[in-house]
């Protein structure tokens, strides 16, 4: 199991060290560096984080302030110079606590606690709650969401999560799950998987252009295996 991965440190030299960790660690995944948690603040609004090495001495906003200011936080693994602080970090309910310098026989230890923690979560929360034919019960951001099939554009798969893209709303449903299990709660009626990372609602397609379906901006791709079923639901409602 891979954990996504982002790391805020304001020293050039630590941040590097961290990278370096990150890289070499076979279930960690880097998604992106920062050196100051403002500029992170917008990307954790928008993507799918496991796991923050967040250092907690900063200027402008330490990193337990910046922690208090987050709606749904990752597990967080606090890297500081200062072990005065590690106090402050557990009460924020910290995986772990890293004291400057740190080996990476620590950062390791570190990880793989992180991972247990996320493991155990996963295990609990993967799974569709409940399904019919007009909507089904799905776990996100730790409250159960009902979606209508009806407003369902399409379902998209990011290795253990998906995204649920729902008409007129501004940001797409994430669930940790994965798009087979979520497959076959589906009505085949009224979905199909078109590509291994892609489930459409077959009544919301308008626009095929080069073997693509176009959703506004957002062009989905007909995979290889899946043609001969999609273009036999196409010869089916072809005038």
């Amino acid at each position: 199991m891979k954990l996504r991965v982002i790391a805020i440190d304001d020293e050039p030299l630590a941040l590097q060290l961290i990278r370096g960790y990150i890289l070499k660690t076979p279930f960690l995944e880097l998604v992106q560096t920062f050196d100051n948690p403002l500029d992170a603040m917008e990307f954790l609004a928008h993507e799918q984080i496991d796991l923050l090495f967040l250092d907690i001495h900063m200027p402008d906003l330490s990193g337990t302030e910046f922690t208090r200011t987050l709606t749904n936080p990752p597990k967080i693994i606090f890297t500081t110079a200062y072990e005065k602080y590690a106090l402050e970090g557990f009460k924020l309910n910290a995986v772990d606590y890293l004291l400057k310098p740190f080996s990476y026989e620590e950062f390791l230890k570190a990880a793989i606690k992180a991972q247990q923690v996320v493991g155990l979560e996963r295990q609990s929360n993967t799974q569709v709650i409940e399904a019919n034919n007009e909507y089904l019960f799905i776990k996100s951001e730790y409250k159960i969401r009902r979606i209508n099939f009806d407003n369902i554009l399409y379902i998209e798969g990011l290795k253990d999560y998906i995204k649920v893209h729902v008409q007129n709303e501004p940001k797409p449903i994430l669930s940790l799950n994965s798009l087979k299990a979520l497959d076959v709660k589906l009505p085949e009626d009224r979905f199909m998987r078109v590509h291994r990372s892609y489930i459409v609602n077959l009544a919301k397609i308008e626009t095929i252009e080069r073997n693509r379906i176009v959703f506004g901006k957002v062009y989905i791709p007909i995979g290889d295996q899946y043609k001969e079923k999609f273009q036999e639901f196409l010869d089916k409602n072809f005038l």
